[in-house]
């Protein structure tokens, strides 16, 4: 089955049971968007960077040159028809300028590539902690 396809299902599976169980008066629901990956320098414009290795500075410019991940427009789609509240940690694009800011080893089959977005520190996780960090700040100040 086609990766995509798989992780719509998925997600229509876990937005039926966000829509049939959670009492938004009493549960906020979070929803953390896409890491990508970085597996070509041409994406980024350096066609002979392999991976993220010796990549030290972010992606130039507001946008991520290869465009949107794909999976993103499944997020966006999904969260259009979701019932209940969903807020939505969008930390797809801010990861994409991050040369390192993907989980590789544990994606496409879990090879020894080194796990940029660990070992890289402060690695991008972080950021995405801060994000819900602030985010509920918001909700409770």
């Amino acid at each position: 089955m086609d990766r995509l396809v798989a992780y719509e299902k998925a997600l229509n599976t876990w937005a039926k049971w966000v829509d049939t169980n959670v009492n938004p008066a009493k549960t906020m629901v979070f929803f953390q968007g896409v890491s990508p990956d970085h597996n070509n320098g041409s994406d980024w414009g350096e066609d002979k960077a392999r991976y993220c290795e010796g990549q030290k500075q972010p992606v130039s410019g507001p946008n991520y040159p290869a465009g949107p991940h794909p999976a993103e427009l499944v997020v966006e789609k999904l969260l259009r028809g979701i019932q209940k509240p969903v807020y939505l940690l969008n930390v797809t694009a801010l990861s994409q300028l991050r040369k390192d800011g993907h989980p590789s080893v544990y994606g496409h089959g879990g090879h020894n590539d080194m796990d940029c977005s660990h070992w890289c520190l402060p690695g991008v996780p972080d950021t995405w902690n801060q994000l819900l960090y602030a985010l509920l700040l918001q909700f409770y100040n």
